[in-house]
């Protein structure tokens, strides 16, 4: 089983707390870059070493810029490459207004069969303020059109801790997420990238970070209202209704093989990672040209080792600490027997009748410093 992630670096602007990587030269060089990533393909496709590809995901940026004849040229030039006839999961991200009734038409019919949108509030004012280019009515309706047109896989993501967001602000944002009964939410805490807008209004005084105690009241309340309305608390991050999962990010928690196509992308096939360059002529000239743009670094056992543990404490499986001492030996094992330890001992871990090793409410609130303590160097 394999995963293929295309990275789609296209936005109409730019949002102010995003550091991903993209550009707004979706006039100019739109063409090329769908041409380049279909020879990227055809260079690449031994990589995947015959495994099934089971999910496909365009990620950016902004896929749902890339208009449809585009989009179509991509998703065909891929399968002229690629196996794609078992894929089960096709996921493209959206910005909600571009989810028009044609677009959703659009992709439906070239098999994508869930989208992922970039919501982040319910609030107009914060919205506004961070740079997005939808309002809270067109993110409702970008979820009827996408029902409307057969798409019933729809996973939505929120940000909390945005300037401006109170508790009981972010509360109604929970609320009306749920309203929407997507299969699917995503929602993480702001972080100041450096560098960003957000982080240079910061720096002037013009914005204020909501405090860490309040974003951590605000993770509370995402926890236990969409468990109570049934969503499975799958990871850290994300949270879905049953046999919703998203098989494609699983894979990166998981283990599964994935490749990744396009500037900035990144691949891994469980020893070997492999990125693109982050420069969107540099990545096209090369691949035009038949040569491969990606760079690549072998990890060693203890950096797959720290992966392993740092992925799967992050999920609901945690870590299974007998395929860690098959994998990695008896003193990886005892490393990670020992420090985790005094973790169970202060009901931040917990051990499963199968012996997993999974955080509790407690320790998910502490992860990063947990992680931290698991770290092996060997």
């Amino acid at each position: 089983m394999a995963g293929v992630y295309v990275h789609i670096p296209f936005c109409a602007s730019r949002c102010s707390y995003c550091d991903f990587f993209s550009t707004l030269q979706l006039a100019d060089a739109g063409t090329s870059y769908v041409e380049a990533v279909v020879a990227e393909a055809r260079l690449r496709r031994g990589e995947l070493c015959d495994a099934q590809v089971k999910t496909l995901y365009l990620g950016g940026g902004t896929p749902s810029q890339l208009p449809l004849p585009l989009l179509s040229r991509l998703i065909d030039g891929l399968r002229e490459s690629l196996d794609l006839s078992d894929v089960e999961e096709f996921t493209v991200e959206a910005n909600p207004d571009d989810v028009t009734p044609e677009w959703c038409r659009g992709v439906a019919a070239l098999g994508v069969n869930r989208v992922s949108m970039g919501v982040q509030s319910f609030e107009d004012p914060i919205l506004r303020l961070i740079g997005r280019r939808h309002t809270a009515r067109q993110a409702m309706d970008a979820v009827a059109n996408l029902r409307a047109a057969g798409i019933n896989n729809i996973s939505i993501d929120l940000i909390f801790g945005l300037p401006g967001q109170t508790v009981a602000s972010w509360t109604a944002s929970v609320e009306q997420a749920i309203a929407l009964k997507p299969q699917h939410i995503s929602a993480y805490g702001l972080t100041y990238e450096e560098g960003t807008r957000l982080w240079r209004q910061r720096e002037r005084g013009e914005v204020v970070e909501v405090p860490e105690e309040q974003c951590l009241e605000m993770y509370r309340i995402l926890v236990d209202e969409l468990q109570a309305a049934g969503y499975e608390h799958y990871e850290i991050s994300n949270f879905a209704l049953p046999d919703y999962h998203s098989r494609h990010n699983s894979s990166y928690w998981d283990d599964t093989p994935y490749l990744g196509l396009g500037a900035a992308a990144h691949s891994y096939d469980g020893k070997v990672r492999r990125w693109n360059p982050h420069d969107l002529r540099q990545y096209m000239d090369k691949v035009l040209a038949g040569e491969l743009a990606c760079e690549l670094e072998e990890l060693s056992r203890s950096e797959r080792y720290d992966e392993r543990v740092m992925l799967g404490l992050r999920t609901a499986l945690g870590v299974d600490a007998e395929w860690l001492r098959m994998d990695f030996g008896d003193e990886a094992w005892r490393y990670f027997i020992r420090e985790a330890a005094r973790h169970v001992e202060a009901g931040n871990l917990r051990v499963t009748e199968d012996g997993r090793y999974v955080l509790t409410r407690d320790g998910i609130m502490l992860s990063d410093s947990i992680i931290r303590d698991l770290m092996w160097d060997e």
